[in-house]
This record gives structure tokens, C-alpha cells and sequence, in this order.
């Protein structure tokens, strides 16, 4: 079940305390979440309280579902696009692992800390046959080098918080207790920026990746 709760003037939205994925009820109530934040606005911490920070896809209902795929996909990527333009600064606190759309979800932040003990960072779809949307590789190719992410995306590499760091994927590493105020306290020097601004500035930023993530056509999964 996922919950958001304001502390020191930071909106913090935990995804929830199991694997958090992407089935339609939860991707309604981050979506729910979202309106909250935009409508009065601050900067936003996504958690989580498991060992996953998400595993990304629901493949059970994908797999279960197939007619319903390029929908299910669209609503995925519409999350991605939402957060990428979020008119507030963002940062994932990531608690653990990391998987697929997990990750991907994570890339569409401002910033990311994970932690250091534990949990990986990881794209595996060459692995699990699931090619990457357009909207996806671009969302993951702004953000990485072109070596970095040839590397994430065709290898299945699972990053430790370390190498994370190193590969650019995340921006710092921290121990268990600190993941979640590091990450409060990269943002709340910024809870001032006006929220037209910083969402026009992000918009023209990633205005291609966006435009890909809104494009209805699927090709992959």
C-alpha cells in the first residue's frame, strides 16, 4: 500500500513494503499522490519500506493479458513522463533493489541515492526477452552516457550501489538509515523554486523523451 506524508517540508511517497509493482490499482494510487503534490506543491521523495525500492512490470498480468498490453504499457510510461516533467525537484531514495521499469522509474527522478549495504540497480530485459519501448531507451539514454547505457541496457549488469554510483545511475550511495534523509536533504535547499518554471525548464529538457513516452505505438514491452 502506498502512502505520502510530508516531513521538513519534503513530500515523501513510500511505494510500499513488497516488490511495488506496476499493477493498475497501484499505478492509480501514485498517480492519486502526484495530484497531491501538484496541487500543493514541494519537493518529492519516493521510497520504499522493503527490500525493493520496485521490480518494476506486473508480468503476471501482462502474461495474462496480452490484449491489454499497449494500454498497460501506455499507463507505465505515462508515469515515467509524469515524473520526468514533475514541476518539483525529485529524488528516489532507494532502499534495495531496483528492477526494470523499478529502475526506470527511479531514472525519471532529478536524483537518486541508493543504499550501500544492499540491492541492486538493474535492466533485464536482454535477459528476460522484453525489449525496451522507445519511450523507455530514451528515457534511460538521457541519462546516462552512450557507453553507460549500451552497457546497463544490453548487458542485464546488476549494479551494487557502488557501481551505480560509478555508471551514473545513481548520484550518491548511503548506509540503510541515511538513504531516506540524504535524500530529503538534497532537495528541501530547493522547496523555493516556482513550480511554472522549473516544469517548463524540464519539459524543453526532455522534450523528446517525452514525446516518445506519450507515443501510443508500442514496439517491445
Amino acid at each position: 500500500m502506498t502512502h505520502l506524508v510530508q516531513q521538513d517540508g519534503v513530500y515523501v511517497l513510500d511505494l510500499g513494503a513488497d516488490e511495488n509493482r506496476f499493477t493498475l490499482d497501484w499505478l492509480k494510487q501514485v498517480d492519486a499522490h502526484l495530484d497531491e503534490v501538484v496541487a500543493s506543491p514541494a519537493p518529492l521523495v519516493t521510497t520504499a519500506g522493503g527490500k525493493f525500492y520496485s521490480n518494476g512490470l506486473d508480468l503476471e498480468y501482462v502474461l495474462g493479458n496480452p490484449e491489454q498490453l499497449s494500454a498497460y504499457v501506455a499507463e507505465v510510461q505515462a508515469l515515467f513522463a509524469r515524473v520526468l516533467e514533475l514541476p518539483v525537484p525529485t529524488v528516489a531514495a532507494v532502499p534495495g533493489h531496483a528492477f526494470g521499469a523499478g529502475a526506470m522509474l527511479a531514472m525519471a527522478h532529478d536524483w537518486r541515492v541508493m543504499r550501500s549495504e544492499r540491492g541492486y540497480f538493474c535492466f533485464p530485459e536482454v535477459d528476460i526477452n522484453i525489449p525496451f519501448t522507445p519511450g523507455m531507451a530514451a528515457l534511460i539514454q538521457a541519462k546516462l552516457t552512450p557507453q553507460g547505457a549500451i552497457v546497463a541496457m544490453s548487458t542485464g549488469q546488476r549494479y551494487d550501489a557502488g557501481a551505480a554510483v560509478a555508471a551514473g545511475l545513481v548520484d550518491s550511495a548511503a548506509a540503510e538509515a541515511d538513504v531516506l534523509p540524504s535524500a530529503i536533504a538534497r532537495v528541501q535547499p530547493l522547496a523555493g523554486k516556482d513550480p511554472g518554471t522549473l516544469g517548463a525548464i524540464k519539459a524543453t529538457m526532455f522534450a523528446g523523451v517525452l514525446r516518445e513516452l506519450r507515443t501510443p505505438e508500442v514496439h517491445g514491452a
